[in-house]
C-alpha cells in the first residue's frame, strides 16, 4: 500500500488516561446516502433531517444534482430534494472519489438514466472491485462497462427488455444487492435478486438498513430462501429523519473503557437501530476481557476500533471474518497491523486474512512517538486516536482523512479532554 502525502500531522495526548464528558455523533453515512438516493427516486419534495454532512455525503448530493434532481445545501438540520421521480443522463462524468455507497448505488441507478452515465473516482477507488454489479446489469439487459472491474464504468440505460430476475456474488460486498434493491422498484416488473455462491453473506446488516430505509419509502422487500423480492412501486416520503452514525457511536464507546472516567453520547440510543456496527458495543462491554475470537464479518467498519482496544485486553484478540476490510478506503487488516506494530513490534501479526492483536494492560510503546500512516482511511485514523489514551506520543498522519464521515471528530474528542497539536 502506498501513503498519500500528509499535509499535515496531528500530535496526541491525554492527562492521566483520562477523558470525560458528553460527546455528539453525526448522521449516519449510509442512511444519508440511501435517503439522498430514494428521496431523488420520489416524485414530489422530501425534507431529510439529521444528515450527515462529509466528503461522501456531498459527493452523493452533487451527483444526484447532475442527474438532473434538485437537491439544497447539505445540513444536519434540513436538506430538500425536490424530482419528478427520474434521472437524466448527466452531461459529465459523475467524480465519486473514494464513496463506496455513492459509486455502487449510482453505477445501478444510472441504468434508470435513458442515455449514457460515466461514474469515475480517484485513485484509490479505481482500485474497489465492481465487476460483480456490472455483471448482475448486464444480465439484466443493461449494458455496464469497465476496462478494470474497478471505476471507473460506463453505464447506458433507458427503456428496455429488461429481465425480471438476477443473480448476484455479493461476496466482497452487499452493497452490490443494496445498489439493486433500490432501483429495482423502477423497474417494469420489480426484480426478484438472488445470492450467487449463497452462504453466510459480510455486511448482511445493511441489507436490513437498505431494506428498512425503502419500506419508510413506501416500498416493502420480502426476504425469500436465497434472496430477495422488490416489487415495482412509487418512491414517497414527505419527510425522513436520518439515525445517528453507529460506526462513529464505537469511538466513543471504546474510549470510555479506555479512559480512567466516564464518556456518553449524547444523542444515540441504544436498541434502536439496524446499523450493524452498533453489536460491536456488546465486545466493548466485556474490555479487558474480550473474547479470545472475534468475528467481524457482521460489524466490518467498527473492527478497527475493536482492534485498537484489545491492544490493551488482558489476553490476546484473534479477529476473523476480515477479507472485506482488505478491499475498503485500504487494505485494513495490513493497515491494522502496520500500526499496531509501530507501536510495539510483538503487537499484532496477520495469518491468511486474521488479525492477531497481542494485547497487554500494561502495554508499552517501543518509541517515545509513534507516527500512524492512515492511508488516507478515516477510519484507521480515527481508531489510532484511541491508543492516544493510553500511550504517549501517538500522531496520526493525514488527520483531515475524517472529513469522509465524521468532519468534527477531533473536536469531539478535543470537547471530552483530548488534546491535539497540528504541525505541517
Amino acid at each position: 500500500m502506498t501513503n498519500p502525502k500528509s499535509p499535515a500531522t496531528l500530535h496526541l495526548s491525554v492527562e492521566n488516561q483520562t477523558l470525560e464528558g458528553v460527546a455528539q455523533v453525526p448522521g449516519s453515512k449510509s442512511i444519508t446516502n440511501r435517503a439522498l438516493l430514494l428521496a431523488a427516486l420520489s416524485k414530489g419534495e422530501t425534507t431529510l433531517s439529521g444528515c450527515l454532512v462529509s466528503h461522501d455525503t456531498l459527493l452523493m448530493a452533487e451527483a444526484l444534482r447532475q442527474f438532473g434532481v434538485e437537491v439544497s445545501e447539505v445540513n444536519p438540520e434540513s436538506v430538500t430534494v425536490k424530482s419528478d421521480g427520474t434521472l437524466k443522463p448527466p452531461a459529465a462524468p459523475i467524480f465519486v472519489g473514494n464513496a463506496g455507497t455513492t459509486a455502487r448505488f449510482l453505477t445501478a441507478a444510472a441504468c434508470l438514466a435513458d442515455g449514457t452515465t460515466v461514474i469515475d473516482g480517484d485513485e484509490d477507488m479505481q482500485r474497489r472491485p465492481i465487476q460483480p454489479l456490472i455483471t448482475a446489469l448486464n444480465e439484466l439487459g443493461f449494458t455496464a462497462e469497465s476496462a478494470t472491474g474497478c471505476p471507473p464504468v460506463t453505464v447506458t440505460g433507458g427503456a428496455k427488455e429488461i429481465a425480471a430476475k438476477v443473480g448476484v456474488d455479493a461476496g466482497l460486498s452487499t452493497q452490490y444487492i443494496s445498489a439493486l434493491m433500490m432501483m429495482a422498484p423502477k423497474l417494469a416488473n420489480g426484480l426478484r435478486i438472488e445470492l450467487k455462491n449463497a452462504g453466510s453473506l459480510d455486511g448482511a446488516g445493511y441489507l436490513d438498513v437498505t431494506t428498512r430505509i425503502m419500506a419508510e419509502f413506501g416500498v416493502n422487500v420480502a426476504e425469500e430462501g436465497a434472496g430477495w423480492n422488490v416489487p415495482d412501486g412509487v418512491y414517497a416520503s414527505p419527510t425522513y429523519a436520518v439515525e445517528p452514525d453507529y460506526s462513529a457511536c464505537t469511538y466513543f464507546w471504546a474510549a470510555d473503557a479506555l479512559s480512567a472516567k466516564t464518556i456518553t453520547i449524547g444523542n444515540s440510543k441504544e436498541g434502536e437501530t439496524a446499523q450493524p456496527d452498533a453489536k460491536a458495543l456488546d465486545v466493548i462491554r466485556m474490555f479487558p476481557n474480550m473474547p479470545a475470537i472475534v468475528d467481524g464479518s457482521q460489524m466490518q467498519d467498527a473492527i478497527p476500533t475493536l482492534a485498537v482496544l484489545a491492544a490493551f485486553n488482558e489476553t490476546p484478540v484473534r479477529f476473523v471474518g476480515l477479507k472485506n476490510l482488505r478491499v475498503k478506503e485500504c487494505d485494513r487488516v495490513e493497515a491494522l497491523r502496520e500500526g499496531l506494530v509501530r507501536i510495539n513490534a510483538n503487537l499484532a501479526t496477520v495469518d491468511g486474512d486474521d488479525l492477531l492483536v497481542n494485547g497487554s494492560p500494561y502495554l508499552v510503546s517501543d518509541n517515545p512517538t509513534t507516527q500512524i500512516r492512515t492511508f488516507n482511511d478515516h477510519r484507521i485514523a480515527m481508531c489510532f486516536a484511541l491508543a492516544a489514551i493510553r500511550i504517549d506520543g501517538i500522531i496520526i498522519e493525514n488527520p483531515d482523512c475524517v472529513q469522509k464521515t465524521f468532519p468534527n471528530y477531533w473536536d469531539e474528542m478535543a470537547k471530552v479532554g483530548m488534546v491535539s497539536e497540528l504541525t505541517d
